[in-house]
């Protein structure tokens, strides 16, 4: 099973988790840094796109577009 837990590496490399972890034994992790303008620049978009797109997508003509995907089955 995969989890993901947010952590914080310093100038030095030492890998510091932002919430205990509770292992069996020793495990193998991947770690991916984040570039901290990168990350503040993808949710500053992110936050910024979702008035302009929820204007185009809440429309009637969107929802009838769409409809067939949110039907039940059939009986």
């Amino acid at each position: 099973m995969l989890r993901t837990v947010e952590a914080q590496i310093d100038g030095q490399g030492q890998v510091r988790l932002l919430e205990p972890v509770s292992l069996a034994g020793a495990c193998r992790a991947l770690v991916v840094i984040l570039e901290p303008e990168a990350t503040a620049t993808l949710a500053e978009t992110a936050l910024l796109s979702e008035p302009a797109l929820a204007e185009d997508w809440n429309r009637p003509e969107e929802d009838a577009a769409w409809s067939h995907l949110q039907q039940g089955p059939s009986s």
